[in-house]
């Protein structure tokens, strides 16, 4: 009998979570998030869990993201499943969110998407000299979603709008600079720490400083000004103005990389984090998420850049409209818009 995608257990008084699906780079399937679910909301009123410790089994990474594939064949459809699956995930990553115990998340590796989700919101984000973190999906028609719009928006310098819109990959030393890891741990050390942290929860603070390793110089420091500077326009097409204006091979970059992203996925985005930096709590940022990735899943620049990149992998995606300019404000309105009250998001009672 095979192993779940998802492991849950309690040893001593720590509550363990162990991502199970190395063949997916455990990217997140809406079966694996129900489980989650309950197990958190089991062990959340339980006195004999102390702690809750969110892992992956394997050595290539925390979590890839969520199941894209199916996405895109539910969007290329009735849209049902990919709904379905966005409104489990957001619930977990809510539940998280305000989870009254401490969490600690190891992102030993990849971790993009909803391995952000997952991570993000734990008390202590543990990263390591393998981790690569990301929100890539403006590169394949989606958006930077379980909570970017409130994580991203935060970030200091327009760095979340930076990380948002390229996509770009950052590793441990730029983690720690933008808080996304609170901790930096050698990989070899991970089994000896996980195991330190089961035998004395209470005790996790001390031992993470105690495990703490150097991760290095953050390389995005030396481009921290320039993002502060050409990314606070008031627009996708200011700013791309804004980089062909600074004319610095960085700013030559950024403009590449931005000509390869979908330009409605790069205007959603924006909107996202203007409203995301504005909500009252997490929840309001998770409703407007969802109604966001109700509807782009099944837009055409999803689906196509689905097929560009992870199916046919010729990375020539023809998005439409072609040009930010071209994707008008009716077409961002209609993907903000409140759903009927009866389809609207809602967080766990």
């Amino acid at each position: 009998m095979s192993e779940p995608d998802v492991i849950t257990r309690i040893e001593g008084r720590v509550g363990r979570i162990t991502l199970n699906r190395p063949q997916a780079l455990h990217a997140l399937t809406t079966d694996m998030c129900r489980r989650m679910t309950e197990a958190l909301l089991a062990w959340r009123d339980d006195p004999a869990v102390a702690l809750v410790l969110i892992d992956h089994s394997g050595e290539r990474g925390f979590c890839a993201g969520g199941d894209i594939r199916m996405l895109a064949e539910s969007g290329a459809g009735d849209g049902r499943l990919a709904r379905e699956f966005f409104f489990v995930e957001y619930r977990l990553n809510h539940l998280l969110f305000n989870y009254p115990k401490p969490r600690v998340a190891i992102m030993d590796g990849v971790t993009m998407g909803g391995g952000v989700g997952l991570s993000r919101p734990c008390r202590f984000r543990v990263a390591t000299e393998r981790t690569t973190f990301a929100m890539p999906e403006t590169g394949i028609g989606l958006f930077p979603d379980v909570g970017g719009g409130w994580y991203l928006s935060r970030m200091p310098d327009h760095l979340g709008l930076w990380l948002a819109l390229t996509g770009a990959r950052i590793k441990a030393a730029d983690c720690e600079l933008l808080q996304l890891a609170t901790d930096y741990v050698e990989s070899a050390r991970i089994p000896e720490l996980k195991a330190a942290i089961i035998a004395e929860p209470e005790r996790t603070e001390a031992l993470l400083t105690e495990f703490e390793g150097d991760a290095g110089r953050p390389a995005l420091a030396q481009h921290q000004d320039e993002i502060a500077r050409l990314f606070a326009a008031d627009s996708v097409e200011a700013i791309i103005s804004a980089l062909e204006a600074a004319g610095t091979d960085w700013s030559r970059e950024q403009l590449k990389v931005l000509a390869t992203k979908s330009p409605q996925t790069l205007k959603v985005a924006f909107r996202q984090l203007q409203l995301g930096g504005r909500a009252k709590d997490f929840a309001e940022n998770m409703a407007m998420e969802y109604r966001i990735g109700a509807r782009v899943v099944q837009r055409h620049d999803f689906l196509e850049g689905v097929r560009a990149v992870i199916v046919d992998k010729d990375n020539a995606p023809k998005w439409d409209p072609p040009t930010p300019s071209a994707v008008d404000a009716a077409t961002l309105d209609a993907i903000f818009a409140p759903l009927p009250s009866d389809e609207e998001w809602s967080p766990l009672p």
